[in-house]
């Protein structure tokens, strides 16, 4: 054994013991005669100690040649520490060393690796195997695999059965473009990596395995964002014979023994909203609730005041923020340079204050009297101390901008409360989206979601305001899952293909028979 314990776990109840450790050096210290070593490996950190009064000329030597991240052996007795360190669980004892091993000397790292790094993203990246020595890198990985665990633990008691699923598939209708891997046996022929499990978990529900489970890489050929990455993975699962509230149940289940245990939150209440209401109160689709300000439909309070801009649009819509009349030209200012940028596409912003003496002021005053605004801060339920942003345009485009206009203010003034879980089931998702460049219907979520059965009738006549049985889990502005009830008829099948201008030869590739 190249140790007898590791590097936190030793205490009080170990002294005059003869151990042996080995990790990295994490910090050397020298005061004349004593050199103090932290010696770590993934469990903690232990003292060590060479005393040149107490330990060989050699290996006092030896010790004064060693730096940080050097990986060592040590042989040694528990001593007692004169200083206790209450910082770490080893902090009552030293090891006297006795016998040292260098098993690998170190460069100075190219960062250091404290919890507060000086490291860039990009140096740590191209060093990851010593950014994993740092505290937090290891505490996530600890925290991801306990959570898998607990995951497994749920679904595992719950009747689901863990089945892995083929990586090199066939490539189907999914939602990105797909990573292609070239056959050497089978040339001018291709496999694609998965973008989910999707055909294989319907293939086991028709074999009668009505519960599955799989913690499962998925590829996706798409662009980078902050919430997308090509390879990643995901807790994928399947049910059959069950509806929506059944599935619902499952999962709220499954995440509230999560909060309850890593963040020991319990009754946690899991709201719902419609796609169409969370649009309309919050200008996207998956909604932050730990901060208020919906968005407001003022169309009729703004318009013929004589002022174009609102007069000829078709909606106007406003988002109130409580005491914060005060902000200053300048603070507005970069409001209005930040929503005018092209990744949100706003032409302009307008406001209204609603000052604390009660007076009201807009930037649009010369086209409305007094009485004109406070139509509107009524219609808001303004206080003295508010003030209103407003938006004008396309409704759908108006409403995404200042959802993301409400996003930012939350984080500029400092409205997220980081301590709540705010989960939210939106269901009622549109089943098709238009793409007005390519002149036809993709799937909202995947080609094998149903419509609600009342819908069903409008697929011939209105595909467009078919409702889908699909819904998405919401956390804190995050969309963390999401599914659907699969179509269970063949012949609506074939005609959702149809709708989304699929031939019969992309269809029947997927057909099992």
């Amino acid at each position: 054994m190249n140790r007898t314990n590791n590097c936190g776990e030793l205490s009080k109840g170990n002294i005059n013991q003869n151990v042996k450790l080995s990790g990295w050096v994490n910090k050397v210290r020298e005061k004349g005669f004593i050199i103090w070593i932290d010696l770590r490996d993934r469990y903690g950190i232990t003292q060590l100690v060479f005393d040149k009064e107490r330990s060989s000329e050699e290996l006092f030597d030896a010790a004064t040649k060693l730096g940080r991240e050097f990986v060592i052996e040590i042989e040694g007795v528990v001593i007692e520490r004169k200083n206790i360190n209450e910082k770490i669980s080893t902090g009552e004892i030293e090891i006297l060393v006795s016998n040292l091993k260098v098993l690998n000397k170190s460069l100075v790292p190219p960062f250091t690796l404290e919890n507060e790094s000086d490291g860039g993203e990009e140096l740590r990246m191209k060093y990851r195997y010593l950014d994993i020595r740092r505290e937090p890198v290891k505490e996530n990985l600890i925290f991801r695999h306990e959570l898998s665990l607990e995951v497994r633990n749920y679904l595992s008691d719950n009747g689901f059965i863990d089945i892995e699923t083929p990586c090199l598939i066939k490539s189907t209708p999914e939602g990105a473009r797909d990573f292609i891997v070239p056959s050497r046996l089978n040339p001018e022929h291709y496999y694609a990596l998965p973008q989910s499990p999707q055909i294989f978990k319907q293939l086991l529900m028709i074999g009668g395995l009505d519960k599955y489970y799989q913690i499962v890489k998925c590829f996706r050929d798409e662009d980078l964002r902050a919430d997308r990455q090509p390879e990643f993975t995901q807790i994928d699962c399947e049910m059959s014979f069950v509806n929506q509230e059944d599935i619902f149940k499952q999962f709220e289940g499954l995440m509230s023994r999560l909060f309850s245990k890593f963040l020991k939150q319990d009754n946690v209440k899991f709201e719902r909203m419609t796609y169409k209401d969370a649009i309309e109160n919050y200008g996207i689709d998956k909604p932050d609730l730990r901060y208020d300000m919906k968005i407001t439909d003022i169309t009729n309070e703004v318009k013929g005041k004589g002022f174009q801009v609102l007069d000829t649009n078709d909606f106007s819509c406003c988002i109130k923020v409580e005491n914060k009349s005060e902000l200053t030209r300048k603070e507005i200012d970069s409001l209005t340079e930040w929503i005018k940028r092209p990744q949100i596409g706003a032409t302009g912003l307008l406001w209204i204050k609603h000052n604390i003496d009660s007076s009201v002021k807009s930037s649009f005053d010369k086209f409305f009297t007094e009485e004109d605004l406070k139509l509107v801060l009524e219609k808001v339920s303004s206080k003295p101390g508010d003030i209103i942003f407003i938006l004008s345009g396309n409704k759908t485009e108006s409403l995404t901008q200042i959802g993301s206009l409400r996003i930012e203010l939350a984080k500029r003034f400092e409205l997220i409360n980081y301590e709540k879980i705010c989960p939210i089931w939106v269901t009622d998702f549109p089943l098709f989206e238009w793409d007005e460049d390519e002149k036809r219907f993709f799937s909202m979520h995947h080609p094998f979601t149903s419509a609600k059965p009342e819908h069903l009738k409008l697929l011939d006549t209105e595909p467009e305001k078919v409702i889908a049985n699909a819904y998405d889990l919401v956390l804190n502005g995050n969309e963390i899952g999401g599914g659907s009830i699969r179509i269970h008829d063949f012949d609506t099948q074939m005609k959702i293909f149809e709708l989304l201008g699929m031939s019969k030869e992309e269809y029947t590739s997927i057909r099992y028979e």
